[in-house]
């Protein structure tokens, strides 16, 4: 399997490159060169799969040539054999046809779980093959950090360095980084907010001499891995509710656009899906641009589901290039236009196609906690503030009740106390068994100031197990 750029001038990789590069040389970011498809007969075939030997047919056409069968097979079973429910990814159901799929089993409590402690362990594999070391720079907004950490903490080849914005997330989110104690583990926050600290990140990628030769790598979900790992739980859902035979939608908690990327890919694979819907909060970039082909920065507004308050979403690319005929230029003009004016629009008839498979919706802070109040009082079930943003766009955008409508349920919603207290249902989640003294354990992190520099100068001086590079 082969990568291009979605900007049309970084030379094509194989997978192995692809995962070690994340962003393209051009500045923009790897798809595949030719999407594998699935018969229905084939997606049919794999019902009743568990969960990690799904995830090898459905990922075994991207990794091909990089990592043999049988190694494969191995890292997919360590992977999804941490997690702590059985089915790995459950179905549980909220109304008649309306599901949630749980995505919070893993050892963070969240969806990147899924994608992440499969990098972390592609990663090993591979620099132990090529006898090579890493660093690792990320930026997170609340759940990205903790499940890159928990997923690299026994890499032997990578030190990992996490920014995450200072005060701006959760304290059971900061939390679940700090505590994790590693020679390689350094956790930072940034006096600024998200986008700060992804600009760091992209900035670093851009010019990477201040690492004296080390590889820098990513671990957000510009690294295609991310994306290919989340395409094999939409196959998951739709086997467990009569698909392929009949056609599924999904409402995805969206920030970045990734999540949701994978559901488009899992269609374009073959798997029938009848609508993508685009749920998001006040930071409604996405929406905007669904809705009425704006596509534009606003101002960056904290709300009570931290990890959707994003201004720029940086996956969105990847659909663009779709959308564009998988024109790299015309992607690259976009980005160009966009980088320089804040906004574009695209032609109406790409639009329009875009609008056939996906709906949107913004939520505010005082819709998501009236919803998880809502869907408690209605079934039971207690909710994350992201997911129920899924649920109450689901409710709203749904084009059809007689197809099974599936919502990415992205986190625990004991991540998230403020926005659970605040829908005043009178009830407190636990800490799963495992995270049961997290507010006991040591913390660890350095806060710096908005300054690329300064934030170089502090991975140079501690990327190599601690000491300087």
């Amino acid at each position: 399997m082969r990568y291009i750029s979605t900007r049309g001038q970084a030379p094509a990789l194989n997978f192995e490159d692809v995962l070690l590069a994340g962003l393209a040389s051009d500045g923009g970011l790897y798809v595949p060169e030719n999407l594998p498809r699935f018969t229905q007969e084939e997606i049919a075939s794999w019902a009743g799969l568990p969960y990690h030997e799904l995830a090898f047919r459905v990922m075994r056409p991207f990794v091909t040539g990089s990592i043999p069968d049988a190694d494969f097979k191995k890292i997919l079973e360590q992977t999804y054999g941490v997690f702590a429910h059985g089915a790995v990814a459950p179905l549980r159901q909220l109304n008649g046809n309306e599901w949630v799929l749980e995505l919070f089993h893993g050892p963070t409590l969240a969806f990147k779980d899924f994608a992440l402690q499969l990098l972390g362990r592609l990663l090993d594999y591979i620099l132990a093959k090529r006898n090579e070391r890493v660093v690792i720079m990320g930026a997170t907004s609340g759940d990205t950090g903790s499940a890159a950490i928990e997923g690299c903490k026994a890499c032997d080849n990578v030190d990992i360095f996490i920014m995450h914005p200072h005060n701006r997330v959760s304290e059971v989110q900061r939390r679940q980084m700090t505590t994790i104690l590693g020679d390689n583990i350094h956790n930072i926050a940034i006096e600024g907010n998200f986008d700060d600290c992804q600009e760091m990140v992209k900035d670093s990628f851009a010019d990477q001499s201040f690492l004296k030769g080390t590889r820098l790598v990513a671990v957000n979900s510009i690294n295609w891995a991310r994306i290919m790992a989340q395409i094999v739980y939409y196959f998951h859902a739709a086997l467990q509710l009569g698909g392929p035979a009949r056609s599924i939608a999904f409402s995805v908690p969206t920030g970045n656009f990734g999540d949701i990327f994978a559901g488009y890919l899992a269609r374009n694979m073959g798997l029938p899906i009848s609508q993508l819907i685009v749920a998001t909060n006040r930071n409604d970039i996405l929406h905007r641009f669904m809705s009425g082909n704006q596509y534009a920065k606003d101002t960056l507004h904290p709300t009570l589901s931290p990890s959707m308050d994003i201004m720029v979403s940086s996956n969105f690319e990847r659909l663009l290039f779709d959308l564009h005929g998988r024109n790299g230029a015309a992607v690259a003009e976009l980005m160009s236009t966009f980088k320089q004016t804040g906004a574009f629009r695209v032609a109406d008839d790409r639009w329009t196609e875009a609008r056939k498979l996906f709906d949107s919706l913004a939520v505010s802070d005082e819709d998501t906690c009236v919803t998880i109040a809502q869907v408690h009082a209605e079934c039971g079930e207690l909710l994350d503030p992201h997911t129920a943003i899924g649920v109450r766009a689901a409710r709203e955008c749904r084009r059809s009740l007689s197809t099974p409508m599936v919502i990415l349920g992205t986190a625990h919603p004991v991540k998230f106390p403020e926005a659970v207290e605040r829908a005043g249902i009178g009830q407190t989640p636990a800490l799963p068994a495992h995270l049961a003294d997290l507010f006991a354990r040591p913390e660890r992190c350095t806060v710096l100031a908005n300054e690329l520099k300064t934030v170089q100068a502090f991975v140079a001086a501690h990327g190599n197990r601690g000491k300087p590079l």
